[in-house]
Order: C-alpha cells, then structure tokens, then sequence
C-alpha cells in the first residue's frame, strides 16, 4: 500500500508521518515535492537554497519515485505531501496508485501556529484552497487531526479500516527524536514533534486572532468547512 497523506502546514502532519513511519512494514517520505516546489516558484522560504541542494528538484523523478521501488524493501510507503506544493505542471498520475487521505486542521489554529514560525503568510502558503481543489480531482479519505488528538487510537483504528490496513499499536508511541525520514527542513519547523512520544492531548479553545490573520481566517474557513463535511 501507498498512502498519500496531504495536509497543509503546521497540522498533524509530521506526528502521522512519525506514527506510520514507527511501524515496521512502512517506509516514510517527508514531503517528496517541497524541493520542485521551491524551484520552480523561487519562493522565499526558510532554508530554501538548501533544501533545493539537498532534496530532488526534478518533479518528474519525484513522481517517479513515488510509485517506484519503496525504500528498504518495505511492503508499505507513507509519503507526506502538501497540496500547496502541486502547482501547475506538477504530475499528478502518481496518485491513482495511492490511497489518498486528506487531514485537517481548523485553520485558526494551522495561522496562529505558522504565524509563529514565519512572519509574511498569505492563505496561498495554507494550502486550504489548493487542498479542497485536489480533493475534488483526486478524492479520498478526509480526517481531523484535533479527532486524531482527542483519540488516537479509535481514530487511528478507523483510518486504517477505511483504507484496508490493519491497525498496529506502534502507531501510538514513538521514542523521541528526529527521524531517518526527516526533510532537511525538520531543524526549522521540527522542534516540539522532535521532543514528541505520541500524540498530544485535545487542543483547547481557538485562538482569538486579529488584524491579518483575522482575515485569512475570513478566507480560508469556508475551505476547511467543505472538507470537514467528508469527515469519516
């Protein structure tokens, strides 16, 4: 099996790749098209000239790999992907041969988290749009990472059921720590996933945001509203 987990930034993201990654039938990949990308819209992010010289810049090879061989042997692959990240031109064939699940985060919580890591985001960088724009071409399953944090088990258990995968308790725990399948990128935005064991408590109330990120807010949640109605 190959899962393609599309999430924008600052979700659940790099703990699911962990929980999956921690099992020993899967291989894990960290965001396969962050380094094309960069490339091809020269955009200024952080540590972008190193990761386009460390990763594969070359969207075709990418794809390729995709649906390759899977790293060591393994019978399984998690490949952690951002929607944002598929622009015009960007193969998307791959995906037919993947079990596509789209997560979610209540995009309050997603801009105060990045706004923390970065000072310029534009709903562009959110991926909502570009998420529920895949959604429609590619379809899928859709989960909820604040269900994933109040539950993980149950809701680890029903991912796997919907997608024909047997659940493994490994899923749960993990030992602290940056992990083999780490873009290089995880020294920036990786800190409390690093530090992490599994996955933490419920979330509380939503942050109260003002000003600009009022208005991305404005703007990205009839996005997250449509995709919260094709929750499992």
């Amino acid at each position: 099996m190959r899962i393609a987990m599309w999430s924008g930034p600052r979700n659940l993201s790099t703990a699911m790749m962990y929980a999956f990654g921690n099992r020993a039938d899967f291989a894990a990949w960290d965001e396969p098209f962050y380094a094309a990308y960069l490339k091809q819209t020269g955009l200024d992010h952080p540590m972008a000239d190193r990761i386009i010289a460390t990763h594969e810049d070359d969207p075709a090879k990418v794809a390729a790999r995709c649906i390759g061989s899977i790293p060591d042997e393994k019978p399984h692959f998690y490949m952690k992907h951002m929607p944002h990240h598929m622009i015009d031109g960007m193969p998307m064939d791959w995906t037919a041969e993947c079990e596509n699940v789209h997560l979610i985060r209540h995009p309050a919580r997603v801009i105060a988290s990045y706004a923390a890591k970065r000072e310029q985001v534009t709903a562009a960088d959110l991926g909502f749009k570009q998420q529920v724009d895949l959604f429609d071409k590619i379809g899928g399953a859709v989960i909820d990472s604040s269900d994933i944090r109040e539950d993980p088990e149950e809701m680890l258990h029903l991912l796997c059921d919907y997608i024909g995968l047997d659940f493994d308790p490994a899923m749960l725990v993990w030992d602290a720590g940056p992990r083999d399948a780490d873009g290089i990128w995880a020294q920036h935005w990786y800190g409390a996933v690093h530090k992490s064991t599994g996955f933490a408590g419920a979330e509380g109330p939503l942050p109260e945001l003002t000003g600009r990120d009022a208005e991305l807010l404005e703007e990205t949640l009839p996005y997250f509203e449509r995709l919260s109605k094709e929750k499992i």
